[in-house]
């Protein structure tokens, strides 16, 4: 695989019949390797151990329903009081992130409702934050950090 745009991270892999497969943090346990799980893979680790977010506050392919529609979002942060924090949606790093990226992860927001929301291929990062008082945003030069 590639090398993002985040401090190298120790991931554990495993190869069975040809196969190579990612160990998941969250859900403990081996996930087929492809380009967007490497990407999932490695944020994951990234803001568990280098950004200090609270791994058991951190959810992995949590459902959702938008206009009647079953959804799933690649990560889901949470905030202490368990409401949303952070939603980030991962695309593979051979994909260039453009406006309809962000626009999916925006509808997945509707529901979520978090102070951020994230896309990421894994080389550029789309960070923006809600305001969700004056229905406004704002793009973020930087992953936010965990504070609360």
């Amino acid at each position: 695989m590639v090398d993002l745009n985040i401090p190298e991270q120790k991931i554990s892999f495993k190869k069975t019949k040809s196969k190579t497969y990612i160990f998941d943090l969250i859900r403990k346990k081996y996930l087929l390797l492809t380009p967007e799980e490497w990407v999932r893979q490695n944020l994951i680790s990234y803001f568990i151990h280098d950004l200090k977010y609270p791994k058991a506050l951190i959810k992995t392919e949590s459902s959702l329903k938008y206009n009647n529609l079953n959804k799933r979002s690649d990560i889901l942060i949470l905030n202490r009081d368990l409401s949303n924090f952070m939603v980030v949606e991962c695309k593979s790093y051979k994909i260039k992130l453009n406006k309809s990226h962000i626009n999916q992860s925006a509808v997945y927001n509707k529901v979520y409702k978090s102070r951020y929301l994230m896309v990421s291929n894994g080389i550029n990062h789309i960070v923006c934050k809600y305001d969700w008082n004056n229905n406004s945003f704002e793009f973020k030069k930087s992953i936010p950090n965990y504070h609360n």
